[in-house]
């Protein structure tokens, strides 16, 4: 392995961006290759770092000298790439959530764990310090109940020039919807917390956003998680409030309880070990730099214990919000297998 960490980008859209701007700012890293399913995107952000652009994930991964790749794609793209750098056998760093084809992906990442590849994916809650003191605190003590939600606007159209893309994000058969690709973040607490599901019911609003073009997702949705340790939670999920919103999650357990607001996810911690005082601990704002941190160290070391959340272990989260999407369809609750 170079001296410097030569890195390949699998997509240059904005994901990309929010984490070249933790990244260039470190000495043993170097920004080496893009490739997207628009050359002209990839082309533009390699012209910007030296780097190489390539027309594809396996041109990237073959020929691209990298020692790990990212890969930043909406939900609906994921297959090539994953199988691009598993074939070349490169560590990478995926974003959430990790697919739609929750076959494919168990597939994919399941050869990755047969390799022995390192993975991470971007759940960066997972590196938070407040949520870390708090996940001390319910190891011994279970939640109870568990309450959170994403709380946003009625989706806006494009602006000019671009009267004319139409937004993945508002099409369910690509995004997932709002709960499978937004609060995936709120999900994946949930599990950090809280462990695994066992039983998911869900339902969902509609009819509330109106003249959005190609808009295909939930208004709204309310879900109901069983959790294998015998806690129950309910997250909601809402793209239709244009007066007030938020993100948000409250966990209660017998003796301990947190609270962590906003997208920084600033936490606020109650134990009756200590009724009268109250911990407060602040959201990290640069957070994407964390994880980034803890994945290329994964990647120098050949050793993934700094790492919160493999390829792997994010399906878990993805089982969830699949399930979470096939009861708001069949009205039905839906086991949780894993």
């Amino acid at each position: 392995m170079s001296k410097k960490l030569r890195i390949g980008f699998i997509g240059a859209g904005g994901m990309a961006r929010a984490h070249t701007d933790g990244l260039k700012k470190m000495d043993d890293v170097e920004i080496a290759a893009f490739t997207d399913a628009r050359p002209d995107a990839a082309q533009k952000m390699a012209a910007e770092f030296g780097a190489k652009s390539f027309d594809t994930p396996a041109q990237l991964c073959k020929d691209g000298g990298v020692d790990c790749v990212y890969i930043l794609l909406p939900p609906f793209a994921h297959g090539d790439a994953e199988r691009a750098a598993i074939d070349s056998k490169i560590p990478f760093f995926i974003e959430k959530p990790v697919g739609l084809d929750l076959r494919k992906t168990r597939e994919l990442a399941s050869e990755t764990e047969r390799v022995g590849l390192i993975t991470c994916a971007g759940y960066m809650n997972r590196y938070r310090k407040g949520v870390n003191v708090a996940r001390d605190a319910f190891l011994k003590d279970p939640p109870v109940i568990i309450h959170g939600g994403w709380i946003g606007g009625t989706p806006k159209p494009p602006a000019p020039p671009n009267y004319n893309i139409v937004s993945w994000w508002i099409q369910k058969d690509k995004s997932g919807g709002q709960f499978l690709e937004q609060v995936t973040h709120t999900v994946d607490l949930l599990r950090y917390l809280a462990g695994d599901a066992t039983e998911v019911f869900a339902f969902a609003a509609n009819g509330f956003n109106k003249g959005i073009p190609n808009y295909t997702m939930d208004d709204a949705a309310v879900v109901n998680i069983r959790l294998k340790s015998g806690g129950v939670a309910n997250l909601m999920a809402c793209s239709a409030s244009n007066s007030d919103g938020g993100v948000w999650l409250n966990v209660y357990a017998t003796k301990n309880s947190a609270k962590f607001t906003d997208w920084e996810h600033h936490t606020v911690l109650k134990s009756t070990d200590d009724p009268l005082k109250e911990v407060r601990i602040k959201g990290e704002p640069d957070i994407f730099a964390v994880e980034d941190r803890a994945f290329l160290d994964a990647v120098r070391a050949k050793n993934a214990a700094g790492i919160r959340s493999s390829f792997a272990d994010a399906v878990k989260t993805l089982e969830i919000s699949v399930a979470a999407n096939q009861s708001i369809a069949t009205g039905r609750s839906v086991a949780i297998k894993g």
